[in-house]
Order: C-alpha cells, then sequence, then structure tokens
C-alpha cells in the first residue's frame, strides 16, 4: 500500500469515529497548546490512572469551580448586579421615593460612581428590594424571565451566551472522567440555580452560593417559602471552604478561581493529601474581553480583584495562572450563523 494510499485510509477513518472518541483524543479545543492545558490533562490522566499512586475513586473527584469571572464574564458589573440595577428600574415606578433616596436614586440616574460610593451598605439594600418579598418559585420565574431578555453592554449577547468556551469545555472534559462538577460562587445561590444546567451542565442542586433567609408559609393554602430582607449567609472569601465543608462534606482535588475571592478555596483545597490542581483565571485580554487588576498594571477594580499578592501567592503555593490572551484560542462560544 503506498503513502497516498495510506494518508486518505487514514483520514476516511478519523472521519469516521464517533464525536465522542475525537473529543477523548483531542480534549480541551478551546485551549492553546499551553502549559496551563497541558497541567489539567496531566492532572486528569494521573488520578483516573488506577495504576498511579495517586489514583482518586471518581466518588472522590470533586472540582469546584467560582462563577463571575471564572465560569462567564464578570464585567463592567457582576451580571448578578446587572439584574439588580434593571429591577430598580422595573420596581421604580411602584415605590416613588426612590427618585430621592440613595442609592436607589443614583441608580434610577445611571449614576455608578454614586452606587459605589454607597459601599457594601447600599448594595446589600438593593440586593434586599430587589431579591426579598416574594416567593422561591416567584424569584425563580423573573430571574429566568430576565436571562431571556437582558443583554450585555459591550457584546449584545445575552449573559449565559457569555460564559468561557474553554471552561465549558473543561467542566465536560472533567465530567467525561467521572468528576463531580460544583460551582461555588460569592454570587446568589437562587439566581444562580435557574441557568446553570442549560449554561454549564451543572445541575441546582451542585450549586453552592451565597443565600438571603427564606420563611415557610402557608399562602392561600399552599406550602411556600418567603424570600426575607435578611443575609442568611456570605459563600466569599473565607465563606467557600466553610459552604464546600457543609453541602459537599469532601475536600476537593481541583478548584478554579479568578480573584482574591477565591483565594480560601483554593487553598483549602491544596491542603489535601495526593494529587491536586488549582488554578485562576487572568483577565489580561482586553481585546477578545477585558483587562483588570493592578497585577495586569490596570487600576483597581471592584469587580474580580487580582492583586499582586495573589500572584505571588500562586507562585508560592504552586497554583496555575491561565492567561486568556496566552491560553484560550477561543474566549466565548462564537455567534451561530
Amino acid at each position: 500500500m503506498g503513502t497516498k494510499t495510506l494518508l486518505i485510509a487514514a483520514v476516511a477513518f478519523t472521519f469516521a469515529l464517533p464525536i465522542s472518541a475525537l473529543a477523548k483524543d483531542h480534549p480541551l479545543p478551546s485551549w492553546k497548546n499551553s502549559d496551563s492545558r497541558a497541567a489539567i490533562i496531566t492532572f486528569v490522566e494521573t488520578v483516573t490512572d488506577t495504576s498511579s499512586e495517586n489514583y482518586v475513586p471518581p466518588a472522590d473527584r470533586i472540582a469546584t469551580f467560582d462563577n463571575d469571572g471564572t465560569l462567564w464574564t464578570e464585567h463592567p458589573v457582576y451580571t448578578q448586579l446587572a439584574y439588580v440595577l434593571d429591577r430598580v428600574k422595573t420596581l421604580a415606578p411602584k415605590n416613588p421615593e426612590w427618585k430621592s433616596k440613595q442609592p436607589f436614586k443614583a441608580v434610577l440616574e445611571g449614576d455608578m460612581k454614586a452606587v459605589g460610593a454607597a459601599g457594601e451598605k447600599g448594595l446589600v439594600e438593593l440586593m434586599m428590594a430587589t431579591h426579598a418579598g416574594m416567593s422561591t418559585v416567584e424569584f425563580e420565574l423573573i430571574i429566568s424571565d430576565w436571562f431571556q431578555t437582558a443583554r450585555h453592554p459591550r457584546f449584545k449577547r445575552p449573559y449565559t451566551e457569555l460564559t468561557y468556551k474553554p471552561m465549558v469545555e473543561l467542566l465536560e472534559y472533567l465530567r467525561e472522567n467521572e468528576f463531580i462538577t460544583y460551582i461555588v460562587s460569592g454570587g446568589g445561590v437562587e439566581f444562580m440555580r435557574p441557568m446553570t444546567m442549560d449554561t454549564y451542565g451543572i445541575p441546582p442542586q451542585q450549586v453552592i452560593g451565597s443565600s438571603i433567609k427564606t420563611e415557610y408559609k402557608v399562602v392561600n393554602g399552599a406550602p411556600t417559602l418567603i424570600r426575607l430582607p435578611e443575609i442568611n449567609f456570605n459563600n466569599d472569601k473565607g465563606g467557600k471552604p466553610v459552604a464546600i465543608n457543609q453541602f459537599i462534606g469532601k475536600r476537593p482535588i481541583a478548584s478554579f478561581g479568578n480573584s482574591g475571592g477565591d483565594q480560601q478555596m483554593l487553598e483549602w483545597t491544596g491542603a489535601g493529601d495526593g494529587a491536586r490542581l488549582m488554578m485562576l483565571v487572568f483577565h489580561d485580554d482586553a481585546e477578545r474581553e477585558y483587562a483588570y487588576g493592578p497585577a495586569n498594571g490596570q487600576a483597581d477594580t471592584h469587580f474580580g480583584r487580582f492583586p499582586q499578592s495573589l500572584v505571588e501567592q500562586a507562585d508560592k503555593q504552586g497554583w496555575h495562572i491561565i492567561s486568556m490572551k496566552n491560553d484560550w484560542a477561543t474566549i466565548f462560544t462564537p455567534v451561530a450563523d
């Protein structure tokens, strides 16, 4: 058989393979052939190899992911804050006093500097006004409708389309290798749950986030959970390991974040025995997405802070920093024609 015949046969065989087989041979196609991609594949192959001393049984292959800035875009503001701003404007006709009351006045006038100046206290006030005083079912319907209609101010696409394609591939690759993937985010748990299955393939019971208190009531003869204007749990920074222990009950062997709010989750993951993988997404691609934070030589930001000290911590702890610019061939899933 000649060289040309062999080549034709090889090409024909390749196209005859099922997509799943091709994906297995070529995992993470939206990643460049970089050290970050190699680290992921090496780690997965190590912990799934039954002959390896670092083999991990499937039940213990826990991987946790932050959401904002790790799985989807978080600029110019967190997606949940974008919802809050829209919701304040929707509710304003029923609350005429907001026209002269801060921070609502600032939102209605589009004065984001004044919104920022309101600080955490002001943000909590906005959150309670837009997230409480309704049933959990009503809130889910409102959130689901918002995700259908809201558009990102720069990319003009639904927020659920602005997930990072390389990270979605990573989630799929891990699950193909019998990992259990969780979202562990500072965002509201009931804000995320309506979209995580369709967007990431992660069911609602594997989503951990911040929460407000709820109260059981019987309303018009129906058992109902009412959302109260009071913080229940802040799932950020040191809260993440606490929530992982409480809701998962096992230490992750892999964790992925993008900011100082994820540092404790990565520390907790890395403190376990055996092979571990801790990675941080670094936003350094202003052309395709955004570049921000002191570690980027940019001004500090309220959203997704990545200080230089986090770079030093990553180097000290052996964490991998994923460069969006250098490690990802694609940022978002392309718009369908």
